[in-house]
């Protein structure tokens, strides 16, 4: 497929946490950058902009980023969103794919391809494995949609190198740079288009801890990771609060 106007939208995993890149807006790159980067090898007249921000829930990527994108006349768009709303204590899946494909519509009048995602199978981690059952009715929801607006559709959940933690960042919540790697390579396949990125080396295996060390380590990610994820939550604050876009108008990729 040929593109020239990209708008990604969503949340940190569009934005591009948990592949750190300091001299980048909000020090991050991630799997949108790689993939425009790989378009723009192709035309160098491919422009892109990002308006994700990390922590939003559903409703705030649609209130903040649908009709600026819509503005921009993108003949490609790619969004994941809802993914933040799951890990509340309580959301009603029906109503929000509803809103979700409500807001597609949008995005697919302007005559913009769109490409979803469903969301990853998170059995691998104590914490969010609990809701495992929630994320598989949302990509069921998420797979309808897809097929009914035409979406190209990037099935997250029936990826397993991401079912351990080897694509994965210390946070065990974002893709780490080769995560993101391996993702923008999985649009572009899906997109069916050729492109010069390599799939990231597969980590050697990691040799037994001691059950001590894994003790330590899982103790360290609760108190910097997890403890600071629940007192965002419980005071309403998100990490994104202070954040803008990172590209909010369409530009060549450099």
């Amino acid at each position: 497929m040929t593109f020239q106007r990209y708008v990604a939208l969503g949340d940190s995993f569009t934005e591009g946490v948990g592949d750190v890149d300091l001299a980048r807006p909000n020090g991050v790159r991630g799997w949108a950058d790689r993939f425009a980067e790989a378009m723009a090898t192709r035309d160098p007249e491919f422009l892109y902009a990002n308006l994700a921000i990390r922590g939003r829930k559903l409703d705030g990527v649609l209130a903040e980023q649908v009709e600026p994108a819509v503005a921009m006349r993108p003949d490609l768009v790619t969004i994941y969103a809802g993914g933040n709303d799951m890990l509340r204590p309580k959301v009603d899946l029906d109503a929000l794919v509803a809103r979700y494909d409500e807001a597609l519509g949008r995005l697919a009048a302007t005559g913009a391809h769109l490409v979803l995602w469903t969301a990853h199978d998170p059995s691998a981690s104590r914490m969010y494995a609990p809701l495992r059952g929630r994320f598989a009715i949302y990509n069921e929801l998420v797979r309808e949609v897809a097929d009914e607006r035409g979406a190209t559709l990037i099935d997250f959940w029936r990826m397993p190198e991401y079912h351990g933690w080897d694509l994965w960042a210390d946070d065990r919540l974002h893709m780490n740079s080769a995560g993101h790697q391996r993702m923008a390579i999985a649009v572009l396949d899906a997109l069916d288009v050729e492109h010069p990125l390599d799939m990231p080396p597969a980590r050697p295996a990691a040799p037994p801890v001691a059950r001590r060390v894994a003790v330590g380590q899982n103790l360290r990610w609760t108190r910097e990771e997890a403890l600071p994820w629940v007192h965002r939550r419980l005071t309403g604050r998100s990490s994104g609060d202070s954040l803008s876009p990172r590209r909010p108008l369409l530009a060549p990729v450099e």
